[in-house]
């Protein structure tokens, strides 16, 4: 290293070193943890590197193609806003490098390089890739060779896309072993057991990663040996056990390349393929990100925590990720390897442990995370390893946390001044923040508790036990409520944790694959529960005394850990005090109001309640369910005649008059939007013989009467048929029944000294002519029950936009005389625009995003291009016509956060949602306007400048 830089890795053989920020300043060592008694420890100049963040040589060789397209990048070339170009990990190796943090040497391959492997489809690295050089400076750096038996340099590949994707890509250890690179490992730091314990990891690790070999038969050689043994776990393995693994695994794969050249390409190659398996895809899919990114490579040095008693690794977390609390947290694992902790194979020991056996080194741990936390100004998940009793920093990101913790952790930081409430808010994971809303185990019922684990994820959870993922997804399919049940899950798991309502494994701990997905899912999760016994072949589950079988019921509280028998009553949730603060931040940011969908007046209480701003969408008919109703509104279906028809109606009048004034009063002086009936005729006509009977009682006439009319009414294609503003159409006395039972309702409201602002929305329109035709009986109909009640109300009347016809002639429908307000029915607009139907694409969608045709689910999110563009259109030619006219969505894509940000950027006036998404919804539109906010202010900054810039240039 040059003078005036910081030897970030200090070759000390004796001693800790703390590394100081000051660029100048080479710090002193710090006493060292012993080493094992009867052990050698040798430490050769190769255990301790330079840290790429001294100096950019000026000599450095680019990795660069014609076309000057830079492919590899050292660690001082990269910094954290680079993650689109070097994936997550990589930036932060940079950022953290750049820092003086003790980060082993690296070099990153480009997540362009990965595209470009895709794009080229030979199968090879691309032509233009070559990373000679950063390995030559990496061998500089450590001071050892790349396949050197003297002096060996391993390395480590890892995958690392633009954004988090715990375990769902591949990575690759210890890399650079063969035989005689092994043997020379043992004589230079004398510790066979460690040599052949790190060759038996690489070994089983490359033929699962790159030779895509089954993991069965090595996990039965370990298994196999260590029962011969009598052990169970792998500290309890000696040099001579390791050595006879080794030989097993090498009869499984005798095909493992020598050369670590051909390892490092067939490792880079393996890295790239794993952007595209199954569960990195699904993990995309569940996470909206985009196929497009691709994943970047990191090889980096590798450092080991599997030497000796010394030795060890963990994961940390600069705060706690479940409740947010601001403690330190995490776990590690001494004399062991990183998977061991993330995939939970042992369970580790907490932080507290380390500060106790290795006091400098925590303290050193814990000034980095400090640092890192005040610096990126979020929460931190820290990968570290310390070998022979030095610190090294692996990685950190933005550390996934709970519901719960992202809400405290935001508000702690707007307290401790470290964040703004704009900046806290656009932190909070809107779509996670029904955790609030469900409720909890009930303290006071009676439970048997039967194991317990690690409170990996909060929330409570009851389900039949499954065993397998695809059982999970199979089951959670056909509405079954299922508990997965793993010894420890793989990223393998992830459909099947998905699907679950919660997971429960016997190994593993805080930090485990488990914890950290369960976490960013927001599913409850108890881990590490040591008792659990899991058989797999014959799906059981024991637990002490009791043993469960496959679909036995068991209920899980991720909050405390424990494990109970059967069903276990819950509570209402409690209100957040945390919580409530932000969404007093979304509410003094957002511009878009926030309705809710409601069909009776418990659901709009309760919307209220939860802030809701009014009703966007009232279904009439979902008034007339029950039984009592269900009988007359049939009986007016299957009516033969107007008079019969009239005769009915009357009845289910009484219904919607007292439903309305009910609903009217709960939402008192709110907008309440009631959508005309738009009954698919099969959700109302009866199925069964003794429905049909009940109904021929029911209207005085044959059974074979009735057999004939529900015949006759039967449609190939309900969801286009005879439904909204077509029964309007051909059955006026329906829509006028309905346009008095508003009127009516309203004037109760207004008597009773209420506020009522009831509106009247006709749905399924395509064309205005159909407007032009309904909308004046609805007036004469509401102006009539207006002057026989003798008071005066206001009652708008609108369209629902659900047919690409309507958006298309958007200027036409708001020209209409007495339209006011259009509202989007995006459920429906998406089957009629996509040609899919909503009940039956469940059956195909998933094998769609699988296979890359569909980057979301297009009913559960807005498709922006497709359905967007419809909504577009509409409102350019709406908005030219009449630019005052109310403009709202009413479909669930009302509360899902990425489309409420699209409705934001359209100048929407409001969104409207399901009674329990209403806070979501709240959210997503404050930090929809905080986000624009930010923009605005970034853009005028760097006008500002430029405008600088330019009056300097005058001046001079």
């Amino acid at each position: 290293m040059g003078s005036g830089t910081v030897e970030a890795f200090v070759s000390v053989p004796s001693k800790i070193v703390s590394v100081s920020t000051t660029a100048t300043t080479t710090v002193a060592g710090r006493n060292s943890v012993p080493p094992p008694s009867g052990s050698r420890r040798k430490l050769t100049r190769g255990m301790h590197m330079k840290s790429q963040a001294t100096q950019v040589k000026p000599d450095s060789p680019a990795s660069a193609s014609p076309g000057n397209t830079k492919r590899v990048y050292l660690l001082n070339e990269g910094n954290k806003d680079m993650k689109m170009l070097l994936g997550g990990k990589g930036a932060n190796l940079c950022e953290m490098a750049k820092l003086a943090l003790p980060v082993p040497p690296a070099f990153i391959i480009t997540t362009e390089t990965c595209l470009e492997y895709f794009s080229e489809g030979t199968g090879n690295l691309p032509k233009a890739l070559n990373y000679e050089a950063e390995l030559k400076t990496l061998e500089d750096d450590t001071g050892k060779t790349f396949g050197d038996p003297k002096n060996p340099l391993l390395v480590s590949v890892r995958s690392g896309a633009p954004a988090s994707m715990p375990g769902m890509m591949d990575t690759v250890l210890n890399l650079g072993l063969n035989d005689e690179i092994v043997q020379g490992i043992i004589d230079t730091t004398g510790n066979e057991r460690f040599a052949y314990d790190t060759y038996r990891r690489f070994l089983n690790m490359y033929s699962d990663v790159v030779m895509d070999m089954d993991k069965e038969p090595f996990e039965e050689v370990l298994d196999r040996i260590k029962a011969r043994k009598g052990v169970k776990l792998d500290l309890e393995m000696d040099a001579e056990d390791w050595k006879e693994v080794v030989g097993e695994f090498k009869k499984l794969n005798p095909n493992v390349p020598t050369d670590p050249r051909e390892q490092l390409r067939g490792a880079v190659l393996a890295v790239f393929r794993s952007w595209n398996n199954d569960r990195a895809i699904r993990y995309r899919s569940y996470n909206g990100i985009p196929d497009e990114w691709g994943t970047a490579v990191s090889v980096q040095a590798m450092a080991y925590g599997n030497m000796n008693d010394g030795c060890g690794t963990g994961v940390a977390f600069s705060r706690n990720p479940s409740t947010g609390e601001n403690k330190f947290f995490g776990e590690f694992l001494p004399n062991a390897a990183g998977e061991d902790v993330v995939a939970g194979i042992r369970t580790p020991q907490p932080l507290e442990e380390m500060a106790e056996k290795w006091p400098e080194v925590y303290s050193e741990l814990f000034s980095y995370q400090e640092k890192l936390e005040k610096y990126y100004g979020d929460m931190q998940d820290i990968e570290f390893t310390v070998e022979n009793g030095r610190l090294y920093m692996l990685q950190c990101r933005n550390g996934k946390r709970t519901a719960k913790a992202a809400v405290k952790i935001a508000v702690d930081m707007v307290k401790e001044g470290t964040l703004t409430e704009t900046d806290a808010l656009l932190r909070i994971p809107a779509n996670q923040m029904d955790f609030f809303l469900h409720p909890t185990l009930d303290p006071k019922a009676k439970k048997t508790l039967i194991g317990e684990g690690l409170p990996a994820s909060p929330g409570a959870a009851t389900g039949k036990i499954v065993f397998t993922p695809d059982d999970a997804e199979a089951m959670a399919n056909v509405g079954e409520d299922v508990i997965l049940v793993r010894k420890e899950t793989t990223p393998e798991d992830i459909h099947g944790m998905k699907s679950a309502q919660g997971v429960l494994t016997a190994l593993g701990g805080m930090t485990s694959h488990a914890a950290v997905v369960a976490r960013g899912m927001g599913r409850c999760c108890v881990s590490g529960c040591t008792a659990a016994e899991v058989n797999f072949s014959a799906k059981t589950l024991t637990l002490g005394d009791v043993v469960l079988k496959e679909h036995d019921v068991i209920t899980i509280d991720g909050s405390t850990g424990e494990v109970y028998l059967g069903a276990v009553d819950r509570r209402s949730a409690t209100e957040d005090v945390d919580f409530q603060t932000v969404l007093g931040w979304a509410d003094s940011m957002r511009k878009l109001k926030v309705f809710t969908n409601a069909d009776t007046p418990e659901q709009a209480a309760t919307a209220r309640g939860l802030g809701a701003q009014g009703v966007g969408l009232c279904r009439s008919e979902h008034m007339f369910f029950e039984p009592e109703r269900i009988s007359a509104m049939r009986a007016m279906i299957v009516s033969e005649s107007k008079e019969e028809r009239l005769e009915h109606l009357a009845t289910l009048s009484k219904f919607q008059r007292k439903d309305i004034e009910e609903i009217l009063t709960e939402m008192d002086g709110l907008p309440v939007t009631i959508r005309l009936l738009d009954p698919p005729l099969h959700e109302f006509l009866p199925h069964s013989e003794d429905e049909m009977k009940a109904l021929a009682d029911t209207v005085g006439k044959p059974l074979s009467v009735v057999k004939d009319r529900v015949a006759q009414l039967q449609e190939v294609n309900p969801m286009l048929g005879f439904r909204g503003c077509r029964l309007s159409v051909v059955y006026p006395e329906i829509t006028e029944m309905q346009a008095k039972a508003v009127a009516a309702g309203a004037a109760m409201c207004k008597k009773a000294g209420r506020n009522p602002k009831a509106e009247i929305m006709v749905p399924v329109v395509s064309t205005a002519r159909e407007l032009r035709l309904i909308v004046p009986r609805i007036q004469k109909a509401v102006a009539e029950e207006l002057e026989e009640a003798g008071v005066k109300v206001e009652i708008p009347i609108g369209t629902m936009m659900e047919l690409p016809r309507a958006c298309q002639t958007a200027d036409d429908i708001v020209a209409t005389e007495g339209v006011e307000f259009m509202s989007f029915g995006t459920n429906d607009l998406t089957q009629s625009v996509w040609g899919f139907s909503r009940d039956d694409a469940i059956k195909f969608i998933g094998r769609y995003s699988e296979q890359g045709l569909l980057d979301f689910d297009p009913f559960a999110r807005v498709d922006e291009k497709g359905v967007g563009g419809l909504i577009r259109t509409a409102l350019d030619k709406a908005r030219a016509q009449q630019p005052d006219t109310k403009v709202g969505i009413c479909g669930e894509h009302g509360g899902e956060p990425d489309s409420v940000q699209f409705f934001h950027s359209l100048d929407f006036d409001y969104v409207s949602c399901s009674p329990f998404r209403v806070p979501i919804a709240r959210i997503a539109a404050g930090q929809a306007a905080a986000s624009e906010s930010l923009k605005k202010a970034e853009k005028l900054y760097r006008e500002s400048i430029t405008n600088l810039k330019r009056k300097g240039k005058k001046s001079d």
